[in-house]
């Protein structure tokens, strides 16, 4: 009979593609991250403040007097971005030392991700938020001119600004 080497004794696959299928989608999280802070965030010399905020194709219908409005109803809600901001860091640090580890452990990774998703969701409902309160104080007629807009702007990607 011949001796086959025992389950235990295999060599346990390294999960290379599964470590890099993570990596990517931790990417791809803190990239979207980095884009909302990005744009909602810009140095100045007063610190930072607000630039613009993006929606996307709302942004584009949105006018210029919108958007103004938004700005000062999110800087009204009090959001600390420099907290934001330094979380993201702190958690990108806690990812390249899970991937650089050894071993990965997945229930850190997995953790990692959740937490990293939670906020992402947060500053999305907030930026729903915005968005729907901003259209709910237009008029009748600023709404069509909206839906106007916002028309050309889903058929024409950044061509729909005033």
């Amino acid at each position: 009979m011949t001796d086959l080497p025992s389950p235990s004794a295999a060599k346990p696959k390294n999960g290379k593609g599964l470590r890099i299928a993570l990596a990517v989608s931790v990417a791809l999280n803190l990239a979207v991250a980095g884009i909302v802070a990005g744009a909602l965030l810009r140095d100045g010399p007063r610190g930072r403040y607000i630039r613009e905020l993006d929606f996307g194709p709302y942004s584009e219908a949105f006018s210029p007097i919108d958007r103004a409005a938004m700005r000062d109803a999110f800087l009204s809600r009090d959001v600390n971005m420099r907290d934001m901001r330094d979380q993201m860091r702190s958690e990108g640090a806690a990812l390249v030392a899970l991937l650089r580890a050894e071993t990965l452990d997945l229930t850190k990774l997995t953790a990692l991700m959740q937490a990293q998703q939670g906020r992402l969701l947060d500053r999305i409902n907030l930026g729903r938020e915005l968005v729907a309160e901003r259209i709910a104080a237009m008029s009748a007629q600023e709404r069509r001119n909206f839906a106007d807009r916002l028309e050309r702007a889903f058929q024409h990607p950044m061509r729909g600004r005033d």
